[in-house]
C-alpha cells in the first residue's frame, strides 16, 4: 500500500538516541540503588547501638585512652576481658602485651572485624572475640574487667560485677566512672580518663555506696 513503512524503513530521528538515554538511566539508577544498599548494610552495624538494653554506640577507644588502660594493666596477672569491645584495640592492645584477652560484642560485625584484625596482627591466639550480650554473660574468670561504658549503665554493671568476680579482680572504667565506687587509682584527663577498681576493698566500697545512696521508707 502507498505510504505503508517496509522493513528497511528507517526509524524516525531521535527514537534510537532516546532508547539508549532511558536504558543509561535505568542502569544507573539502579547502580546508585545498590551502592546505598550496600553502603547501608555495611556502615548500619557500626553506628547502630551495641547493647540492646542501654544507647551504647560504637566509638572508638582513642591512643591515649588504650595507652592509659594498659597502664592500668601493669604488674597485673590473669586474663583481661573488655566488655563491649568494638573494633577490638583493647584486646588486641593487652594480648601484644603477653594478656591473654577476650572481647565480648554484641555486634557481629565489629566482631569479625577483631578477628581479622587480630590475625593480621599476629596476636589471634591470645585475643578471642565472641559475639554476645554482656548481660548474659558470667565475667566469673576474668581478673581484668575493662570497661567502656555510658552512665546509664554503670549502676546496674556495678552489681553484676560486684556479683560476679573473683576478690583479687581490678575493673577499669574509661570515659565514665562507677557510680558508688571510689576507684583505687585514676590516669588521664578529660575523655581519656581511667579509673581502675580493685574489688579487693569491695567491703570499703560498699560502705561509701550506702552512705551516698541512702535508703529510706516512703
Amino acid at each position: 500500500m502507498p505510504g505503508a513503512p517496509t522493513a528497511e524503513s528507517p526509524l524516525p530521528a531521535g527514537s534510537e538516541d532516546g532508547s539508549g538515554r532511558r536504558h543509561w538511566g535505568l542502569w544507573i539508577t539502579a547502580g546508585i540503588g545498590g551502592t546505598l544498599v550496600a553502603l547501608y548494610a555495611v556502615v548500619t552495624p557500626f553506628v547502630v547501638p551495641a547493647l540492646r538494653r542501654v544507647c551504647l554506640p560504637f566509638v572508638p577507644a582513642t591512643s591515649a585512652q588504650i595507652e592509659n588502660v594498659l597502664k592500668m594493666l601493669q604488674g597485673r596477672r590473669g586474663s583481661v576481658v573488655d566488655i563491649g569491645s568494638g573494633d577490638g584495640r583493647i584486646v588486641i592492645a593487652a594480648a601484644k602485651r603477653g594478656f591473654e584477652a577476650v572481647g565480648y560484642e554484641l555486634n557481629p560485625w565489629l566482631v569479625w572485624y577483631s578477628r581479622y584484625r587480630a590475625w593480621r596482627d599476629g596476636v589471634h591466639h591470645n585475643a578471642k572475640f565472641y559475639i554476645s550480650d554482656l548481660w548474659k554473660v558470667s565475667f566469673s574468670r576474668y581478673t581484668n574487667v575493662v570497661v567502656f561504658g555510658v552512665p546509664q549503665m554503670m549502676p546496674e554493671l556495678e552489681k553484676k560485677l560486684k556479683e560476679e568476680l573473683e576478690c583479687n579482680a581490678r575493673i577499669i572504667a574509661c570515659r565514665f566512672p562507677f557510680p558508688c565506687w571510689i576507684p583505687d587509682h585514676t590516669t588521664g584527663e578529660g575523655i581519656d580518663t581511667v579509673w581502675a577498681y580493685d574489688l579487693k576493698h569491695s567491703g570499703g566500697f560498699e560502705a561509701r555506696s550506702l552512705k551516698i545512696t541512702p535508703e529510706r521508707e516512703s
